[in-house]
């Protein structure tokens, strides 16, 4: 997961010390690179164009990677926001010119990329065991004529995040298992005890920092979310994006949302000052808390199961090699190595993001991974537990177009009070006209 990949979701920086997982608040800005750089010594040049922080340069595996192949020089080139980068990748196909020789492709792009550009793409199957991964996992980057496009980096198995002292003085329980009982009937639960936070919360604090976070929440725990198998939306019907809807409006009414996007500057302050009591929080949302938090609030934050304990994923990334490339075969090991279990393992402790590799999960580094800051959480743990049983959901090409506009009327519903009705009809209608 990156710094604001699609859906403004964000990108934490941390720091794993062996079998503890911490925080370091670093910003990540592209270092770019010519491939044909003179610098090179003669030196194969690898390309790899990303967005936000694959965490490969800060778990040292580039320069690992060189050490091991003298012959080969690895450059990075970074966009910082997905949305700058997708649409200049799918230009760069279109074009043949400026690709990478290896290429980072967001969860939610992956079934557009799969549908219109999978022939532009090195077949991995031929050369990765993609049985390594989750299975769902596979098959998000699987072309209908079994092609593999795309090897898998980071997934986003969910929990929630809450505080335990605003919980405490609220009259809630803190205990994680305790807090895992009292939201274990599922979202109604969750607002439900949102209800009982409220009407005894400390001054100026909310339950939650995001009902459209929370919808994500919801809707990512299903197997049908914005598209039907058959290809086409199903938005409009789908029970779980009406159920996401219908429990955002509950939250937006009742006052139980500080209604703050998140990753904008107000929800980074709002972290900062401590008005938030909970937050949906897929793998790398955690660290990310940590970073705007600070220090003030280390130990107040702990993580347990989400709601329902309903197993979902909410973002994830995947590497690919255009076949156009000048060094394929050599960018095609460069990702089987990145994706294998000690890689993945490396980078989760470097800056925290989950692998999607199952066989990570047995690696000290991943399966012994608490967070400190969050009362010791045992991260590893919960998140391997529950990667295991996230359904397959069926992907559409305009997943993120769907999700995000209908989470900026979510937030219309809760910052300006914009009927449920009124801001359904905006969302439906901004959408028709975005997919077509």
């Amino acid at each position: 997961m990156r710094i604001t990949r699609t859906g403004g979701r964000g990108r934490r920086a941390a720091v794993l010390a062996t079998s503890v997982l911490t925080a370091s608040a670093l910003l990540l800005t592209g270092c770019g690179g010519d491939p044909d750089s003179p610098d090179s010594g003669g030196r194969i040049t690898l390309k790899v164009a990303d967005f936000g922080q694959f965490g490969y340069k800060e778990a040292g595996l580039f320069q690992k990677y060189q050490d091991l192949h003298p012959d080969i020089v690895v450059k990075e080139e970074t966009t910082a926001n997905e949305q700058d980068y997708y649409p200049k990748l799918l230009q760069q196909l279109n074009t043949g010119s400026g690709l990478g020789d290896v290429v980072g492709i967001e969860v939610a792009r992956v079934k557009e990329v799969v549908d219109t550009q999978a022939d532009r793409f090195v077949d991995l199957r031929e050369s990765i065991d993609v049985g390594q991964w989750v299975e769902w996992k596979a098959r998000q980057a699987t072309a209908p004529d079994g092609r593999v496009i795309g090897a898998g980096t980071d997934i986003g198995p969910m929990s929630l995040c809450y505080r335990r002292d605003l919980f405490e003085k609220a009259g809630l329980p803190a205990d994680r298992e305790k807090v895992a009982e009292a939201v274990a009937g599922g979202w109604e639960d969750y607002l439900a005890l949102g209800e009982k936070y409220r009407d005894n919360a400390p001054g100026g604090t909310y339950f939650m920092d995001s009902a459209g976070a929370m919808f994500n929440g919801v809707v990512s725990s299903s197997e049908q979310q914005y598209y039907g198998s058959d290809g086409k939306p199903v938005y409009k019907d789908s029970p779980a994006v009406r159920k996401g809807w219908r429990l955002a409006a509950e939250a937006a009414e009742k006052k139980l949302s500080q209604g703050l996007p998140q990753f904008q500057d107000p929800w980074k302050a709002a972290l900062r000052k401590g008005s938030v009591a909970t937050v949906v929080c897929p793998a790398w949302m955690a660290l990310q808390i940590e970073n705007y938090s600070g220090d003030d609030f280390r130990g107040k934050w702990d993580i347990t199961a989400a709601p329902g304990g309903t197993a979902a994923n909410w973002g994830g990334s995947f590497l690919a090699v255009p076949r156009s490339g000048k060094h394929v075969k050599e960018a095609t090991e460069l990702v089987e190595w990145l994706t294998a279990p000690e890689q993945q393992a490396a980078v989760f402790k470097a800056v925290g993001v989950f692998p999607s590799n199952r066989g990570a999960y047995g690696i000290a580094d991943v399966k012994d991974a608490e967070l400190p800051y969050f009362n010791d959480a045992p991260v590893g743990r919960i998140y391997a537990e529950e990667a295991g049983t996230i359904p397959v959901a069926v992907l559409g090409p305009k997943d993120g177009v769907i999700k995000d506009t209908i989470s900026t009327q979510i937030t219309s519903m809760e910052q300006r009070g914009t009927k449920p009705d009124d801001a359904w009809k905006a969302a439906t209608e901004a959408i028709d006209k975005a997919i077509g």
